[in-house]
């Protein structure tokens, strides 16, 4: 991204956020193939943005390699990514995850 893009879209959360009086941004990079360090110079914008207007920005769908780039440039703990948890169940179906095994040892169970 170009830095008249970047500041483009900065300039459009504010008044965004100016108009809503919203406390959170949210960025989905769902169509996001690849990060790169354009990538993170427009999220680490996007949050001086918010915090300069009081709000929170976080991000949803982002690539793979996004969180190791963010870690690698020192911005890991400052760039807030969603980590989805997975799908939810549909109705009928059967909800998939760890099943607890009873420890013979144990006598309260």
């Amino acid at each position: 991204m170009a830095t008249a893009e970047v500041a483009a879209l900065c300039e459009g959360v504010r008044l965004a956020m100016d108009r809503s009086r919203a406390d959170l941004v949210l960025c989905d990079l769902g169509r996001l193939t690849d990060a790169d360090l354009g990538t993170v110079d427009a999220l680490a914008r996007l949050q001086l943005t918010g915090r300069r207007l009081g709000c929170r920005v976080d991000v949803r769908n982002a690539p793979p390699g996004l969180r190791e780039l963010l870690l690698l440039v020192g911005l890991g703990q400052v760039v807030r990514l969603w980590v989805e948890a997975g799908r939810q169940p549909e109705e009928r179906e059967e909800a998939l995850g760890v099943q607890e095994e009873r420890d013979p040892a144990d006598s309260t169970a």
